[in-house]
């Protein structure tokens, strides 16, 4: 259900020459699995993901969402798949003069619903994620855990079926990193297709599954338990 195949995408640097940043790379994720990314801060993880909800084309190769791939989506589709992928990012993302209800709320906005539907869905979320009393308050009211927390019901409010998650827990203490993780198996439990990228390693060997490395462009299967 969610495919890179021998996908390469470069960039210019100010005044420097064209560089990859992942060449003829292939990845394949089951529907339903629980996976992490891993790598060193700026070895491409951030890339992949982009590529996964196409806010970047690969130069060469494809990327394959369910029924969407790039070598084929016209970009008045790409807000479609947006609606069955949802993205968490590790500095939350939260709009700053909205309340906790009305970030969330934002997303369900952004699709055309309105009114009750999107009432009932917003506390709902909210809900999932241990929230509902926060629903007033402002994000700078509210802890970098919590915070984190109305990012993950943002991101699945739509009703996703894939959630990729960016440095989820990178600005977080570890005891609040483990409430982020343990919050996103259990969205993974409930049939959730999820993709972490990190480079906590300790979450990694604490919470094992299915882990590919991506060292110099490339991606590797390790075992969790090694790293």
């Amino acid at each position: 259900m969610i495919e890179l195949r021998d996908v390469t995408l470069s960039y210019d640097p100010p005044g420097g020459e064209h560089q990859p940043v992942v060449e003829n790379l292939s990845l394949s994720i089951d529907r339903g699995e629980r996976v992490f990314l891993i790598g060193p801060t700026g070895s491409g993880k951030s890339t992949i993901l982009r590529l996964l909800y196409m806010d970047l084309l690969p130069d060469r190769g494809r990327a394959k969402v369910g029924d969407y791939r790039t070598d084929r989506i016209d970009a008045g589709d790409i807000p479609y798949l947006r609606r069955s992928v949802g993205v968490v990012f590790q500095d939350f993302q939260l709009l700053p003069d909205r309340t906790v209800y009305d970030n969330v709320a934002f997303a369900l906005h952004a699709t055309g619903k309105s009114g009750s539907a999107v009432k009932n869905r917003v506390l709902q979320v909210l809900a999932r994620v241990g929230l509902t009393h926060k629903r007033k308050r402002y994000p700078h009211e509210i802890s970098g855990g919590e915070q984190q927390r109305v990012a993950i019901a943002r991101a699945i409010a739509n009703e996703p079926w894939i959630l990729l998650a960016d440095e989820p827990t990178g600005n977080l203490d570890p005891g609040v990193g483990d409430e982020i993780q343990k919050l996103l198996m259990g969205l993974h439990r409930q049939g959730m297709t999820l993709l972490t990228a990190t480079h906590d390693y300790r979450i990694v060997r604490e919470y094992p599954t299915r882990t590919l490395a991506l060292m110099n462009g490339q991606l590797v299967e390790v075992d969790p338990e090694t790293i």
